[in-house]
C-alpha cells in the first residue's frame, strides 16, 4: 500500500507540475516537506545538493529518492512511473500527429503555465532561504552562490558552487555542526538509497554495485549498438541520460545529436516535439517519448517507451547506488559542515535559476509580473493547493495572451 501511495501522490504531481525541473522542486518541497512532512527541509535540500551533483533529470532523480526513502525499490519506481508517465503518454501521442501545440491556443496556454513556474519556484526559494540560511555566515554563502551561478553560464555551474558551498563551510568550521536531523524525517523509515532497494545485502555494497551497473551499461551498449534495432536505442538515449549534467534543456543537444544527426528525425519534426515538450506536465526528460516514437529504428509506442526507460536510467541508477554513500558521508562530523554549507549553496543555486530561466523566459510584461506575484501570495499566505495556483495564474496568464490589455 505504501507504495501505491506513492505512486498515487506522484501521478497528481506528474499531471499537474508545470514549469521545468526547478519548478518541480518547488512542487516537491510543497507536496513532502511543507504538506505531507515525509522529509523534513534540511533532509530534502539533502537530495538536492546530491541530485544536482549527479547526471541526469535532477528533479526525477529527487522524486525517484524520496520514494525510495517512503518505501523501498516499489517506492522508487512507483515515483519515477507516476511523474513521468503522463508526459510521457501525451509525448507518445504528439508523435502520432498531434499539433494543437503549434497554435496560438496552445502557445498561450504554454505562457500561462510559464507564469506558474515563477509562482512555484519562488515559494521554495523564500521558504528554503527562511529555513536553511538562518545566520549571517550562511545567507553570505547563498548570496554568493546566486552571484556565481548567474555570471557564469556553464553547464558546471551548479555542482561546482554547491561544492565549493561545503567546501567553504567546512575550511571555516571551528567544531561540527550538529545537525537537525539525519536528513530523513520519521515518516522516511530512515531507509536511503541502495539500503531501501536491498535491505539485507547491506546498503554500501549495493551502491558500489549499482554505480558499477552504470558504468557496465555504459560501456558495453556502444559494442551492442552495432547490431542496430532496439540495442541503437538504448545506446543512444542511454548515454544521452548518463552525460549530461542540469538535466532539462541542456539534454537537448545530446538528444538532437542522437535522433537528428543519425536520420531518425527531421530537424522540424525535433523542434515540434521539443515544443510541445514546453506545454506538458511532468520531466522534460520525457521528450524522449516523442522522439522513439516518431522515428529511428522502432518507430511509435515501443520505440517511444524503449527511449524513455533508457534516458532516465543512468540517472536512476546513479541517484540509488549514491545515496548510502552520501548518508554515510553526512553524519561525520567535518561533513555536517558541508552539508550546511551546500545546503545554503542549493539556495542561491535556485534563487539564480528562478531569475534565468523562469523569470526571464515567463514574465514578459507587467501583467505577466501581477499575475505570478498572485500566484505567490496564494502559496505563500493563503496556503492555497498548488493545483489551484496552477488553475489560476495558468488561465491569467493563457487569458493575458489571447487577449492583452
Amino acid at each position: 500500500m505504501a507504495a501505491l501511495d506513492v505512486f498515487l501522490v506522484f501521478l497528481r504531481l506528474g499531471l499537474t507540475s508545470f514549469g521545468g525541473p526547478v519548478a518541480h522542486l518547488g512542487y516537491f518541497r510543497e507536496a513532502f516537506v511543507a504538506r505531507r512532512k515525509w522529509i523534513d527541509e534540511a533532509g530534502y535540500a539533502d537530495l538536492v545538493a546530491l541530485c544536482q551533483f549527479l547526471p541526469g533529470p535532477a528533479s526525477s532523480q529527487v522524486g525517484f529518492a524520496l520514494g525510495l526513502k517512503r518505501a523501498g525499490a516499489l517506492g522508487g519506481l512507483a515515483a519515477w512511473l507516476g511523474f513521468t508517465a503522463p508526459s510521457a503518454a501525451l509525448m507518445i501521442a504528439v508523435a502520432y500527429g498531434a499539433d494543437w501545440f503549434a497554435s496560438p491556443e496552445g502557445q498561450a496556454i504554454a505562457h500561462g503555465l510559464k507564469l506558474v513556474a515563477v509562482s512555484i519556484v519562488a515559494h521554495a526559494v523564500f521558504g528554503m532561504a527562511r529555513n536553511l540560511c538562518k545566520d549571517t555566515f550562511t545567507r553570505a554563502l547563498a548570496l554568493a552562490a546566486l552571484a556565481v551561478s548567474l555570471l557564469v553560464a556553464t553547464v558546471w555551474v551548479q555542482p561546482a558552487v554547491i561544492f565549493a558551498g561545503g567546501l567553504v563551510a567546512v575550511l571555516v568550521a571551528r567544531g561540527p555542526h550538529p545537525p537537525a536531523s539525519p536528513g530523513t524525517s520519521p515518516a522516511s523509515g530512515g531507509r536511503n538509497g541502495a539500503e531501501a532497494l536491498f535491505p539485507r545485502s547491506g546498503g554500501m555494497g549495493a551502491g558500489w554495485a549499482l554505480l558499477a551497473l552504470f558504468f557496465v551499461l555504459l560501456i558495453s551498449l556502444p559494442l551492442l549498438a552495432a547490431q542496430g534495432g532496439v540495442f541503437a536505442i538504448m545506446d543512444s538515449f542511454y548515454r544521452a541520460g548518463a552525460l549530461v549534467f542540469g538535466g532539462g534543456h541542456v539534454v537537448l543537444p545530446l538528444l538532437e545529436a542522437e535522433t537528428v544527426a543519425r536520420g531518425w528525425l527531421t530537424p522540424d519534426a525535433f523542434l515540434a516535439g521539443y515544443g510541445a515538450a514546453q506545454a506538458l506536465p511532468g520531466p522534460l526528460f520525457a521528450f524522449a517519448a516523442y522522439l522513439g516514437a516518431a522515428g529511428g529504428p522502432m518507430p511509435g509506442w515501443t520505440g517511444g517507451l524503449l527511449a524513455l526507460a533508457f534516458l532516465f536510467l543512468p540517472g536512476l541508477l546513479l541517484v540509488a547506488g549514491a545515496l548510502p554513500l552520501w548518508e554515510a558521508l553526512k553524519r561525520r562530523p567535518r561533513a555536517m559542515a558541508f552539508v550546511r554549507g551546500a545546503n545554503a549553496a542549493v539556495v542561491g543555486v535556485l534563487a539564480a535559476a528562478l531569475w534565468d530561466p523562469v523569470i526571464t523566459s515567463g514574465v514578459a510584461s507587467p501583467a505577466d509580473a501581477a499575475i505570478a506575484a498572485a500566484g505567490f501570495a496564494l502559496l505563500q499566505w493563503a496556503k492555497a493547493p498548488a493545483w489551484l495556483v496552477v488553475l489560476v495564474v495558468g488561465a491569467g496568464g493563457a487569458g493575458a495572451t489571447l487577449l492583452p490589455l
